[in-house]
């Protein structure tokens, strides 16, 4: 086995060693590494993944969820109980915090296997030559899913991968990588095969690149040094997760909880107090007050929500919307502003070359001849216009030959020159640079162009005349590439630069067409019905760009460029993009610019892309969004994957966010109420009874009861109107209903105090007191959310699901029996007399009919 078992050996020490000596160690070749030798080292290494990827023992992820203070205060009260000889209480409160654990834990256990059987679909892959592999291309390399990759593994690199682990370069021409996930640095550094001895750290050394980074131009081949773990990524992985911002869902969620816990911080004390000093138990009042804050703690909304969004994401995947991070759904439904890239999702992405023209408009054959050799000769990753000229050779015979030519260098693409350069040697000998790339950046670089037989000046009234060639091409729904070529003299290998691109001479222009897709206008309009306003920001030509958002129905309107807003401030940016449709001609930083002052106004914005130029803008949106056949890095940006470039699937995925997003507001909305209402309730009782209003163990028992409740709440239908309108978190507005409908519960609850102490003379019958107001709050408790979950009329208009209906009917039946039971003996309650029941009737039916007008009258003044 070689010495890199362990990939122990520094990367300095690696970077300035020769090929020779770099292939013995790792016990390789140029030809790659055969499938023994790939078991061997996955054996003794493991999976190229970083510690991050792995999850948790089922014992750790137990712990995990158990070492909680809600947990800990829980378990503590249960062995205090058991000490103090009160197993009955202990009993139920472990039953409680083995029930809140294990849920939780099948739940979110389920939802993460899934989470990662969906991850797989969308696995990321690199191209490596491995020895007798079936699938390699011609030069022996072939797709590896990055997990697989080992040590002296040989790997071929273009524009838009990821570097898949910390590798060696054997050999690269104008390749830049971006470090800045690693280093902060935006700018792409150069890197080259050649070793420097005067580095003195890896980053310093220009033959080495780092997992983490990605390709922005150029193309390379590396040697593999390091794998997973042992990764300079591997080693930053826990500060890297670390580093990453809280998401708006979270914020939310954390603003809620600690809602909960100011009031807990102010009820729990009082209740202690008031109990101390009006029962003159104190022991007694500590269990009454910490079981009281036992059942205000919202201690099964992790659990609700993870099977909300868990449910979401399956529900997307069948809507062929992979979901990377959960937390993303919420993002998905509450988004009022999409931004998207215009190739494939307004258009057909099935690009066609129509048309190969002189300067003159005419149909031109040198033209198709000089454009065939630019794109056969470019071995960067080649673009859709690239394949729509490889491929018109099976319409049209080619007047030239691959063979006749030999390649001598090249000038890949980048997103600053937006121009290819092939550098052929021709059959006689003669040198010639063959450039293609967008118009106004080809035509920057000529100086001449060719009628004919004739060569003239650019310049004057027929430079004005050759842009109108190429803007007529443009409005009429064209893409265009301008053509141009030099002859210049033979240079020594690798001396070849961009500044080569220089004093071209014009041939003319090849024009594409990738018409509209038919899906995508109404698509469009269904999604600004749902309250979503979508803003096209891509790098293609104004012009064509305009044409097409009209095909779709898209009003243009006031269009900005790229050099527009290069020169804006953030705040004149803002200000532009509220009013803006379309962006065109934008670079990858402006489009990550325009999304960041939209989110400065307040919009949620979901960007979808899937180019390399999308990887900044994937990262700035609330929501990236992304499909199965773009380039690694677009993936890995995205927080949703698209298993189908369509508008229509998008708008699909949105639907299942909102209904994820209301579901967890249901049970937010009945938490905060309840607690609230019972914070009225508890105090009253404490101070006007000579008696605990309940015990500590019925008030964990209620509080069990309920919880199991509200665990179908993640399978209840959703209202239609519901779904129309993008949903964000509102504190606010969720403080506003708990004010307004809590204080109804009191109401009940108040008047189930006095028909048990004046009714029922309860005054010296604590038992039956404290199952008189079990019954009631429970009852209360668990049937209101038929009245909370909707605006509509429930029943009537709006029915919950099945699943919600029989955990609801379950509990009150529960409770109902409870109290003629050996249980509700065991647990201190006694039989209710018989004018209980209607008079308990008459108080839910009135309690529902007031809460469904307060509600009512709640959502027409403050929304729902």
């Amino acid at each position: 086995m070689d010495r890199l078992a362990t990939q122990g050996d520094t990367l300095l020490e690696l970077s300035l060693a020769t090929d020779k000596a770099l292939f013995a160690r790792f016990d390789t070749s140029r030809e790659g590494l055969n499938a023994q030798q790939v078991e061997e080292k996955l054996n003794a290494i493991g999976p190229n993944r970083i510690a991050d990827d792995t999850r948790l023992s089922a014992l750790r992820e137990i712990i995990r969820r158990l070492v909680t203070p809600l947990n800990g205060l829980l378990l503590g009260l249960a062995v205090t109980s058991w000490i103090l000889s009160d197993f009955r209480s202990a009993i139920v409160i472990a039953v409680m915090v083995v029930l809140s654990v294990g849920l939780g834990y099948v739940q979110e256990h389920r939802s993460s296997l899934a989470a990662a059987r969906l991850k797989r679909m969308v696995q990321v892959h690199a191209s490596a030559r491995r020895r007798g592999a079936a699938d390699a291309d011609a030069e022996g390399f072939a797709e590896i899913p990055l997990e697989a990759l080992v040590p002296g593994d040989i790997v071929r690199l273009a524009a838009g991968d990821l570097i898949p682990a910390d590798l060696r370069l054997l050999s690269a021409h104008d390749l830049h990588v971006n470090e800045s996930s690693l280093t902060g640095e935006a700018m792409p550094v150069e890197k080259r095969a050649q070793p420097d001895s005067a580095a003195t750290a890896p980053f310093d050394a220009p033959n080495l690149c780092f997992m983490g980074s990605s390709v922005v131009s150029g193309f390379a081949q590396g040697l593999i040094l390091k794998t997973g773990r042992a990764t300079y990524f591997g080693e930053v992985a826990d500060q890297i997760v670390g580093a990453d911002t809280t998401s708006s869902f979270d914020r939310g969620l954390n603003q809620f909880v600690l809602l909960m816990m100011r009031f807990m911080m102010v009820l729990v004390p009082l209740v202690f107090v008031i109990n101390g000093f009006t029962k003159h138990n104190w022991l007694e009042a500590l269990f009454f007050a910490v079981a009281v804050a036992v059942g205000l703690a919202p201690e099964m909304l992790p659990m609700v929500v993870t099977m909300n969004l868990a449910r979401g994401a399956m529900a997307m995947s069948r809507k062929q919307a992979i979901v990377k991070r959960l937390n993303a759904i919420q993002n998905f439904g509450a988004m009022d502003v999409l931004c998207t890239d215009k190739t494939g999702t307004l258009t057909q992405d099935r690009v066609v070359l129509k048309l190969h023209l002189d300067v003159d408009g005419r149909d031109n054959r040198d033209v198709l001849a000089y454009a065939w050799l630019n794109s056969r000769f470019e071995s960067g990753l080649k673009s859709v216009m690239d394949l729509a000229i490889l491929d018109h050779g099976g319409h049209e015979e080619h007047p030239v030959s691959a063979g006749d030519y030999t390649k001598l260098d090249e000038l890949p693409f980048d997103f600053m020159r937006r121009r290819v350069s092939v550098v052929l040697q021709r059959p006689g000998g003669e040198t010639l640079l063959v450039c293609k790339g967008a118009v106004e950046e080809v035509l920057a670089a000529c100086t001449q162009f060719r009628r004919g037989a004739d060569v003239q000046p650019f310049g004057g009234e027929q430079a004005a005349a050759i842009h109108a060639v190429a803007e007529g091409l443009n409005r009429d729904g064209f893409r265009v590439l301008a053509i141009a070529c030099r002859a210049m003299q033979a240079l020594p290998e690798g001396q070849y630069s961009v500044e080569d691109e220089r004093d071209l001479e014009l041939i003319g222009f090849a024009a594409f067409l990738d018409p509209a897709k038919e899906t995508a206008g109404p698509a469009i309009a269904d999604l600004q019905k749902a309250g979503i306003t979508v803003k096209i920001l891509t790098g293609d030509n104004d012009l064509v760009t305009a044409k097409i958002c009209r095909d779709v129905g898209l009003d243009v309107g006031q269009m900005l460029l790229g050099r527009q807003i290069e020169g804006m401030s953030d705040a004149d940016l803002a200000a532009q993009a509220e009013i803006t449709q379309v962006f065109a001609k934008v670079s990858p930083t402006q489009k990550a610019r325009v999304i960041a002052a939209l989110q400065a106004s307040g919009h949620v914005v979901g960007f979808l892309g899937d180019g390399i130029n999308d990887g900044p803008a994937l990262k700035t949106a609330d929501v990236g969004i992304s499909v199965d056949t773009a380039v690694d890095i677009a993936k890995e940006s995205a927080d949703i994957i698209l298993l189908e470039k369509s508008l229509a699937v998008l708008g699909d995925g949105v639907t299942e966010g909102r209904r994820v997003f209301a579901n967890i507001i249901k049970y937010i909305r009945m938490g905060a109420s309840s607690n609230f209402g019972n914070m009225f309730s508890v105090l009253g009782a404490s101070i006007m009874l000579p008696f605990l209003p309940m015990a500590p163990l019925q008030v964990l028992t209620n509080n069990l009861l309920y919880d199991f409740s509200q665990t179908t709440i993640p399978t209840d239908n959703v209202d239609p109107e519901y779904l129309t309108t993008p949903r964000q978190w509102e504190i606010g507005n969720i403080a506003r209903f708990m004010l307004f409908i809590g204080p109804m519960s009191s109401i009940f609850d108040y008047a189930t105090f006095f028909t048990m102490l004046y009714v029922f003379n309860a005054w010296h019958d604590p038992a039956l007191f404290q199952t008189g107001w079990f019954v009631e709050s429970l009852l209360t408790q668990t049937l209101i959310i038929h009245i909370i979950r909707t605006g509509r009329i429930p029943f009537l208009q709006s029915r919950a699901s099945n699943a919600l209906i029989a955990t609801t009917l379950v509990i009150c039946a529960i409770g109902v029996a409870l109290p003629y039971s050996a249980l509700g003996s065991a647990l201190g309650f006694k039989p209710l007399p018989g004018l209980y029941w209607p008079i308990l009737a008459g108080f839910l039916l009135s309690y529902g009919v007031l809460t469904h007008f307060v509600k009512v009258w709640f959502f027409r003044r403050w929304g729902g």
